[in-house]
């Protein structure tokens, strides 16, 4: 297909990204060849590692394409989207636990789904453009794709701050969180993945990675840690509030633009998942209960409308004070039964 690119060269699987004009967003039929891909190359010998990049210098991937889940939605019909995280997030979980090492070079954007394909293999490379991000309470949803599982994993509170604010992580930062491993200035990007489909030794990118520019997030640390190791989005709410910090005031105007449903659910979800018992596939689901309900019961369409569009950047949000209900939020992530999320292979 014209939008992805899937080959095999040298001793590598090859799956590059080919909507540079879209950002390379993810369309469900590209979400299914990889998939595809994946599991053919799995049991392939001749294939030893995979090499996951994109077309264009903006993004590696700004998200998924959600024109379709805009469609079909706003008709009544909430199979369709169900239907594409389920395979979206099962495709997440095959990555994760690929047994091949999976390499993928994240320059520019790379937001949403795009950390879905991205960032869950074991060598994600960054470079000087790169920007990683989990904004989706910005259009009534909570931060997927497995993202969940690195929020939980990131130093003190970063989690709440990233999942909640949508802050673009430059390449340090993005190390620090958990969703890059090595920065590697773009100009080596070219030779170094024509060495790594010659040898199919991903353990030489070690050898080229440097440095990074210095990020963000260490300086922000501790004033993260303090506004957001509250236990729900309303004990977060006081403690900027309370704070006369600059921080304080500039996250506040950051929050006041999001989803309060969505960004009470995102606490939440951070609160159950973190601990022993955390996994990949646990996160999966505990993120599928809530998009699955997020067009029927959340703010989804009503985010993407103003985001996407209308382009009016005025959403109706449900619980606009930013007071919601604890009840709003189980409802949003109880278990669903004979409808919840499963990684049988078909």
């Amino acid at each position: 297909m014209s939008d992805i690119d899937i080959r095999t060269t040298g001793r590598a699987g090859r799956i590059t990204l080919t909507r540079p004009k879209a950002l390379n967003a993810l369309t469900y039929e590209m979400c299914m060849a990889i998939d595809t891909a994946l599991r053919n190359w799995r049991e392939d010998d001749a294939v030893d590692l995979i090499i996951l990049d994109a077309e264009g210098d903006k993004a590696f991937c700004a998200g998924g394409d959600i024109a379709e889940l805009y469609e079909t939605g706003t008709k009544g019909d909430f199979g369709f989207g169900q239907t594409f995280w389920r395979d979206e997030y099962r495709l997440n979980a095959l990555i994760f636990e690929y047994p091949k090492p999976v390499v993928s070079f994240l320059q520019g954007f790379s937001m949403g789904g795009g950390v879905g394909v991205g960032c869950h293999g074991n060598h994600r490379i960054v470079g000087e453009s790169s920007k990683i991000s989990m904004p989706e309470c910005s259009i009534g949803l909570v931060p997927d794709v497995g993202g969940t599982l690195m929020l939980a994993l990131a130093p003190g509170r970063l989690g709440e701050f990233l999942g909640m604010t949508g802050h673009r992580m430059g390449p340090a930062d993005a190390i620090l969180a958990g969703f890059a491993d090595h920065f590697i200035p773009l100009a080596h990007w070219s030779d170094l993945i024509e060495m790594l489909e010659a040898s199919g030794n991903a353990d030489l990118l070690q050898d080229h990675a440097e440095t990074p520019p210095e990020g963000k997030l260490p300086g922000m640390q501790s004033d993260i840690d303090q506004a957001f190791g509250g236990e729900t989005l309303g004990d977060i709410l006081i403690n900027l509030r309370d704070s006369d910090r600059d921080f304080a005031s500039n996250t506040l105007d950051a929050l006041q633009r999001n989803a309060p449903l969505s960004m009470a659910c995102t606490v939440e979800m951070l609160h159950r998942l973190r601990g022993p018992a955390l996994t990949m596939r646990r996160a999966l689901d505990m993120e599928y209960r809530f998009t699955s309900r997020a067009m029927e019961h959340g703010d989804f369409l009503e985010g993407i409308r103003a985001q996407i569009i209308d382009k009016d950047r005025n959403p109706n949000w449900q619980f606009a004070d930013l007071s919601v209900p604890a009840a709003a939020v189980s409802k949003m992530l109880q278990p669903l039964g004979a409808d919840a999320l499963t990684f049988e292979e078909e």
